[in-house]
């Protein structure tokens, strides 16, 4: 049974079919218009449905000789299938990011956009612009630059079809638009458009907005409604604090009251005892001893009553408060208090 096993697996495995053998070359061409269907490459592929949405990239020197392009990458993507020729869309371009950064220099002045235009056609395509000036200009200059290329690319390609469009691109017409444009505001070393891409297709401009439109404006209503929400929370914090400091300023009050209540009191009672003071003496005119040693007897047991370590742990109102009592002045520092107290 092992033998017979082994047998029918080696078969099986003779039988397995190559995918190579399957696979068959496509032509791949560029779009009908304004290319004429050339054909700019090949591809293996099993069926239509493997070949259907691959990007094919080429240098524009390969694609129309032209020596000077062999920095542009152009880019082409598939979407029909004709036997064994796959059609192609041409949905943008790029410079090399080397050359790009040759062409910058440290007293060059660049200037870069990105512009979204609609063709007439219904095409939505982004275009971004690169000029760069023979030395530095101040960001006033580069503004408007920015926007006379910016109206420049509009103008041209809002009135032009998309196959038009790729052939002002590709064949540096509307470099040379822009550059006649901007080259009054200040001098230029050179204008390129170094990046092209196809966004949508089947757009109209008059009716509905684009993708980025529409994105553009979601970013708004959310940075909207954080800012409300931000504002809501900052008020809410306001009222929270004037909630905690009301009560502190009620109590604040009232405990002012009661002392102000008592301060004519305290006033008033030094003052009837004052003149009682006076006339004890002028009554008692024959027995002035009697006075002079009692006066020793009561401060003794004071200062043995109500040491300065008492005094140190009053406060100022009190010892203020024991200060008119006593009938003296209540001015001065806590220190001139307990001193004065300690007399």
């Amino acid at each position: 049974m092992a033998k017979k096993i082994s047998v029918k697996a080696r078969s099986a495995a003779r039988k397995q079919r190559d995918k190579w053998k399957n696979k068959i070359w496509y032509t791949i061409r560029a779009p009908r218009t304004p290319w004429d269907f050339k054909k700019i490459g090949e591809t293996l592929g099993e069926s239509d449905e493997h070949i259907l949405g691959r990007v094919y990239e080429m240098t524009q020197q390969e694609f129309n000789g032209d020596f000077t392009k062999m920095h542009v990458i152009l880019r082409f993507r598939v979407h029909e299938c004709v036997g064994q020729d796959a059609l192609t869309t041409f949905i943008g371009h790029h410079h090399q990011t080397d050359h790009i950064r040759r062409q910058i220099r440290r007293y060059r002045g660049k200037v870069d956009d990105v512009v979204d235009v609609v063709s007439t056609d219904g095409y939505l395509v982004r275009i971004k612009p690169l000029i760069i000036t023979q030395k530095r200009v101040q960001t006033s200059v580069k503004q408007a630059m920015r926007s006379k290329a910016r109206d420049m690319i509009i103008a041209s390609a809002s009135k032009a079809t998309y196959a038009k469009i790729q052939t002002l691109i590709l064949d540096g017409t509307l470099e040379e638009d822009i550059r006649k444009a901007v080259k009054p505001i200040y001098p230029v070393k050179s204008v390129v458009i170094h990046k092209s891409q196809l966004l949508q297709s089947g757009v109209v401009a008059g009716n509905g907005k684009t993708l980025d439109e529409i994105h553009a404006e979601e970013a708004r209503s959310e940075a909207e409604i954080k800012a409300k929400k931000a504002a809501i929370l900052a008020s809410a914090a306001d009222e929270e604090e004037e909630d905690v400091s009301t009560p502190s300023i009620i109590d604040a009050a009232e405990a002012m009251e009661p002392a102000s209540e008592k301060a004519p009191a305290e006033k008033e009672a030094p003052a009837e005892k004052a003149p009682a003071e006076k006339k004890a003496p002028a009554k008692k005119a024959p027995a002035k001893k009697a006075p002079a040693k009692k006066a020793p007897a009561e401060k003794a047991p004071a200062k043995e009553a109500a040491p300065s370590a008492d005094y140190d742990s009053m406060k100022v109102a009190e010892l203020k408060e024991l200060l008119k009592a006593a009938g003296k002045p209540v001015s001065g520092k806590k220190a001139d208090l307990i001193a004065r107290l300690n007399e």
